[in-house]
């Protein structure tokens, strides 16, 4: 049986696999002039998708590395990665 850490590596290339996809799409609807407003609307849903990408390549870390850094007395090394990220995720 796979573990978490293999299962949330799959979700995240198969993820990102069908971003690419759809940045593809993209490219050949500029390249056939399609409706503007319907690039737009694609180019949200790439937006959504790597958001949803880095949501959880955010859990995974505070999950893992962060949990594993203030379990083990490295608060401050912890707080600083949690800032950081939140600090990435704004942008």
């Amino acid at each position: 049986m796979e573990n978490s850490k293999d299962l949330s590596k799959k979700k995240l290339v198969r993820r990102l696999r069908i971003i690419e996809g759809q940045v593809r799409g993209l490219a050949a609807m500029i390249d056939k002039g399609v409706y503007c407003i319907d690039v737009i609307a694609q180019t949200s849903a790439v937006k959504q998708g790597l958001s949803k990408v880095e949501d959880l390549l955010l859990e995974n870390h505070l999950r893992g590395c962060v949990h594993e850094q203030m379990t083990s007395g490295q608060t401050g090394k912890a707080v600083e990665e949690v800032l950081k990220a939140y600090t990435l995720k704004r942008k």
